[in-house]
């Protein structure tokens, strides 16, 4: 079977933290972040859709990754197991958040000051367009059932296969490959009536 780089850097710091080389294994542990860094930033805010709450799940699901290293199974993908833990605590940070804006006021935030800037060469109207359609999809992405979203986003956002995104969810392939169908129809169906 051949394995990912990143599946092969996972074994040589679980070999390394085995033999008791930790200074090693944190070094070769930061190309393991290197490699997966952006993908599980993109799977994390599509979760937690905001930059801040994105990165501190990233964080702790590596931080957990580096300390339960001796517990990963090379027989299996790392990114599934690095993905199914990111996974878990981006839910778990969004039942946090939920509970805590249950008891808490949103600010008024009238204060006149946008915050996003137009894309370099774009128009006003052409940023205008590209957020209403960024919203649009991200509005349409909310709207489907947990499973499907989950397994759109792996896909499409983590660069997953069918059977990576499988693995990680703990579905069969062929049943990841009937939510996807699924979850595309729904977003065409979503997008096509905000679009009118």
């Amino acid at each position: 079977m051949l394995r990912s780089p990143v599946s092969l850097a996972a074994t040589t710091v679980r070999r390394l933290l085995a033999e008791g080389d930790r200074e090693e294994a944190r070094e070769r542990f930061a190309d393991l972040v290197d490699l997966l860094q952006r993908r599980a930033l993109r799977v994390a805010y599509q979760y937690l859709r905001d930059p801040h709450d994105a990165d501190e799940a990233v964080q702790e699901a590596f931080l957990k990754v580096f300390l339960h290293m001796p517990s990963y199974r090379e027989e299996y993908p790392f990114e599934v197991w690095f993905m199914r833990i990111l996974i878990n605590g981006c839910l778990d940070q969004r039942k946090a958040r939920m509970r805590r804006t249950r008891w808490v006021l949103p600010l008024d935030s009238s204060d006149g000051v946008e915050t996003r800037t137009a894309a370099p060469g774009r128009s006003a109207e052409e940023g205008l367009l590209a957020r209403e359609r960024v919203d649009a999809i991200t509005s349409a992405l909310d709207q489907l059932p947990a499973r499907q979203r989950a397994v759109f986003m792996l896909k499409h956002f983590a660069g997953q296969t069918t059977a990576e995104v499988g693995g990680t969810l703990g579905l069969s392939e062929a049943t990841v490959r009937v939510h996807l169908f699924r979850a595309v129809r729904r977003l065409r169906d979503l997008t096509a009536e905000t679009a009118s």
